[in-house]
């Protein structure tokens, strides 16, 4: 099973994106599970949703305490929650920022992970860019994609369509692709 933990904001989608995830999962014949926990349920208040994809049938139901991989949608978060509570060495971490883990002081914490399992994106830069919003959701589930292989950048779009319509639904869909292909391209030159 892979279990993934997204952090975030009220209204930022972060409740939505595990949705979309688990749906994106459902699309290629797998089994996924998706849930939210609240503090104070206002915008702007921590938010924590949750999603499991497995190829059996999912029967644990709590929060995932050891996620396999982790989204933070919002960098403010960091010096606020412990967000990396339970993340194993081996996990991935996928954090919406234009700047580095170097630049926010995680360069000694993120030195434990494998270089190909630690990214930022600037999603909401890219969420703005094709949606003119800024919720950086949707391409952070195409960076997701890209990042952990768990679901294809493709079911993340029909995941979207399903829910969106329209011009939403394809600006969020612009933003899932341009975010994996930017994802796809620092793998490859963090090889070269």
């Amino acid at each position: 099973m892979f279990q993934v933990r997204i952090h975030g904001r009220g209204g930022q989608g972060v409740v939505t994106a595990a949705e979309l995830l688990s749906v994106a999962a459902f699309l290629e014949g797998r089994e996924a599970q998706a849930f939210p926990t609240f503090g104070s349920e206002r915008t702007g208040a921590p938010v924590v949703a949750f999603c499991r994809i497995d190829d059996n049938v999912i029967r644990v139901r709590e929060p995932i305490t050891e996620p396999d991989a982790l989204i933070v949608q919002d960098p403010t978060l960091l010096h606020q929650v412990d967000l990396f509570a339970g993340l194993s060495d081996d996990g991935y971490l996928l954090l919406n920022t234009g700047r580095s883990f170097d630049d926010l002081g995680l360069g000694a914490f993120v030195e434990r992970f494998d270089v190909d399992r630690c990214v930022t994106v600037p999603a909401t830069e890219i969420a703005r860019e094709h949606l003119g919003r800024p919720l950086p959701n949707a391409a952070l589930l195409g960076a997701f994609a890209a990042l952990t292989g768990q679901v294809s950048v493709d079911s993340v779009a029909a995941a979207i369509r399903e829910r969106f319509s329209g011009p939403t639904a394809e600006g969020n869909v612009a933003a899932a692709e341009h975010a994996h292909a930017r994802v796809l391209q620092a793998g490859r030159a963090s090889h070269a």
